[in-house]
């Protein structure tokens, strides 16, 4: 399970998306920033999600296409539209019976999954400053289109919290 730190204005596919696609240096916003950070708390993210006992960390990129694009974007309509929402997106592996015939390929059970996304939202609610520690790595992305992916946003209104999950497969 890895939260992302950054997305980056760029849209640069090694390879063509299921539609064929291929942007290769295309800025995903013209009038966007050069790169948006998550201003969720992703380091108190990925601690709990290992106290809940799943594997975690922060990832410093999301790469150049998809999931950095759904990054962006997010992030991007946050800035223009609404700069009291938190948002933030998480990577994470394949289910388990996606990889039966792809050895040494990372997975975790629907139940991990879902306990992860729980404590990272949890994170979310409790920390508003994220933690002073050590923290991060690159996510290696196959670039695999049946990679399981969770995009949520956070908006705090006085006391109440309302969480935003998308899961695309």
């Amino acid at each position: 399970i890895c939260p992302e730190r950054v997305a980056l204005n760029l849209s640069d596919a090694r390879i063509p998306d299921n539609a064929g696609v291929q942007p290769i240096d295309q800025p995903i916003a013209p009038d966007g920033e050069t790169a948006y950070f998550s201003n969720l708390p992703v380091k108190a993210m990925a601690q709990a999600v290992r106290q809940a006992g799943v594997p975690a960390q922060v990832s410093n990129t999301a790469g150049t296409y998809v999931c950095n694009h759904l990054m962006y974007g997010l992030l991007y309509h946050i800035h223009k539209r609404f700069p009291q929402t938190r948002g933030g997106f998480i990577h994470v592996p394949y289910l388990t019976e996606q990889v039966v015939d792809k050895p040494n390929t990372p997975s975790l059970s629907l139940e991990q999954m879902l306990r992860a996304v729980c404590a990272a939202l949890e994170a979310c609610v409790l920390h508003t400053q994220d933690l002073h520690a050590v923290e991060g790595a690159e996510h290696k992305s196959d670039a695999n289109p049946q990679t399981q992916i969770f995009s949520c946003s956070l908006r705090f209104k006085r006391s109440q919290t309302v969480g935003y999950a998308c899961l695309l497969g």
